[in-house]
């Protein structure tokens, strides 16, 4: 019998091309399969968390993505002592986390808290009537609004003194973003957190709160 000569080409039959292209559709979408199951942690969290404050898309925008992400939150007290947590945790330690609280706290003071020592933060603000919103300005920044609250319970001896919601953000570990769409997210957060712990604190004084704040006009 004679042998086949040497460099010559078996013709590939339309049998094989198809096992071939089986193969490599396959291949695609095992390789598919196992990227999500690897990253699908934040992608099954539910659309809406933390009693409706907390939006899925907002937790993309701002985490990387990650094998497994839990959320939970958290109300403490009522009235003057209230505070109101919020937390998304993921499998590679990245955390994003909100805390709103009633706190005996003027309008001056909260901007001098976050002013830091001597002024060492920088901050950008924006306001829509007296709901005030600030970020400060670093890679470790933090985000906060500032809502006046007349809450009920209040002892006779705190009365006089100037209390409001304050809530704060941010991200703890590795965001997926930085710098204005990071400030900007994590204040959109904290507004949405702090709407939240005005009603469940009851405060005095019921309100329409606008839809968003004003965007930041980065400098």
């Amino acid at each position: 019998m004679e042998k086949p000569q040497g460099g010559r080409k078996v013709p590939v039959t339309w049998r094989d091309a198809k096992v071939i292209v089986a193969f490599f559709v396959f291949l695609g979408l095992f390789c598919g399969a196992g990227w999500v199951f690897l990253n699908k942690g934040i992608y099954l969290l539910p659309e809406k968390m933390c009693g409706g404050v907390l939006n899925r898309s907002l937790v993309q925008q701002t985490l990387p993505r990650a094998r497994a992400a839990d959320s939970g939150s958290k109300v403490q007290s009522a009235g003057y002592d209230l505070t109101f947590s919020c937390r998304v945790t993921t499998s590679n330690d990245s955390i994003l986390s909100g805390r709103a609280q009633v706190q005996s706290i003027s309008l001056d003071k909260w901007i001098t808290y976050y002013r830091g020592a001597g002024g060492g933060n920088r901050i950008i603000r924006v306001s829509a009537g007296d709901v005030q919103a600030l970020a400060q300005v670093g890679s470790a920044g933090a985000s906060s609004v500032y809502i006046p609250c007349a809450p009920p319970g209040l002892p006779f001896r705190k009365a006089s003194e100037s209390y409001a919601i304050v809530g704060e953000t941010s991200v703890y570990g590795q965001a997926r973003v930085s710098g204005a769409p990071l400030r900007q997210a994590l204040t959109d957060f904290a507004y949405r957190l702090t709407q939240h712990a005005y009603e469940l604190a009851e405060c005095k004084a019921p309100r329409a709160f606008p839809k968003e704040l004003p965007r930041y006009q980065e400098q």
